[in-house]
């Protein structure tokens, strides 16, 4: 069970309740293994910030944390036989309601966004450090989820591929929660920015500013005959040399994550190929895993506010079907973010 908060570790807003609603899980499994409960409010360390959930943002992870797929996550540290934290959600956004004695940054009653832990609750913990005040043009919905996709997009991009003004970038995925953002990430960079999706979600993809699309359902990405400088392939299945066809000669691929290497390594196959075949081509191939850094969320509010980075939400669900919100993901029919909102 939880630790209560420790007044004598957090300056904290007398109205504290002790007990707050989570959805919380015992076990590995589909979106059923969630359910509501109520719970003591999570301790606060010395480093850490309370916040009042406004909105959590869903993604690829908190799937592959409720069910343990692949098992290599849960021999890395996340629970062998169920998930060491049963609250799931990192992606948050809220009012600080406590912080902890070293925290200089936040006040109680700022409004923040960021990364933390188990934010399918009423409230939840964040570290300092990762945590920035919530972009001032964005609801709560918006700024919940932004952090993890929106840093997995600039990290790809800007730091992984380099992506240069005047290139060519190739996003598959494009109208997913990495996707939506990579695709204003590019535009702000500079670059030529060609889509990938499904016939139902291109209008989404060309609203983000995409400069062309392709429908998967009826043509492949080597038909047009075009070479990317960059392809950024967000949890694809494409083979390595299908994807190798349509990058320039010293074109950079990007692999974020993977779907469909089976229950085991869940992709990890595919990435290892294609790192192991980087060194003795010409193109560059390569993964990498993001990183969560408060000059990044700085970076992420500054775009928004500039007007160059509008999360785009489809829907948004209650805390009682947080459930139904990870099973929408999973079925693959969100366009755009999915929240939940406590």
């Amino acid at each position: 069970m939880q630790a209560t908060l420790e007044t004598e570790t957090a300056t904290h807003a007398p109205e504290l309740p002790e007990a707050m609603r989570a959805a919380a899980q015992y076990r590995y499994g589909g979106p059923e293994v969630l359910q509501l409960e109520q719970r003591p409010l999570p301790a606060v360390g010395d480093d850490e910030v309370l916040v009042r959930v406004r909105a959590a943002g869903v993604d690829r992870g908190v799937w592959h944390l409720m069910a343990g797929l692949p098992y290599l996550m849960r021999v890395v540290g996340f629970g062998l036989r169920a998930p060491k934290n049963p609250v799931p959600g990192m992606d948050l956004a809220g009012t600080v309601a406590a912080v902890g004695k070293n925290v200089t940054r936040f006040r109680v009653g700022d409004e923040v966004f960021g990364v933390g832990k188990g934010s399918f609750a009423e409230y939840a913990v964040a570290p300092e450090a990762k945590l920035a005040h919530k972009p001032a043009n964005l609801s709560f919905e918006q700024a919940a989820a932004l952090a993890i996709s929106g840093m997995t997009a600039l990290q790809g991009l800007r730091d992984v591929a380099k992506l240069q003004a005047g290139e060519k970038v190739l996003i598959l995925g494009a109208s997913g929660g990495v996707g939506s953002y990579a695709v204003q990430i590019a535009k702000a960079l500079g670059a030529e920015v060609t889509g990938v999706g499904s016939t139902s979600k291109l209008e989404l993809v060309k609203s983000l500013g995409a400069d062309h699309v392709i429908d998967y359902t009826r043509e492949d990405i080597t038909d047009s005959g075009t070479r990317y400088d960059v392809i950024l392939d967000i949890g694809g299945n494409r083979s390595l040399s299908k994807l190798r066809r349509a990058l320039k000669p010293r074109g950079r691929l990007v692999i974020v994550g993977g779907e469909n290497g089976g229950r085991l390594l869940g992709g990890l196959d595919r990435l290892l190929r294609a790192m192991l075949l980087s060194p003795f081509i010409s193109q560059t191939l390569t993964s990498f895993i993001s990183g969560e850094k408060q000059e990044d969320l700085q970076a992420l509010k500054e775009m928004a506010e500039a007007g160059k980075l509008t999360p785009s939400i489809d829907r948004a669900f209650p805390l009682a079907e947080a459930a139904d919100a990870v099973r929408y993901l999973e079925q693959g029919c969100a366009r755009g973010k999915v929240v939940i909102l406590p």
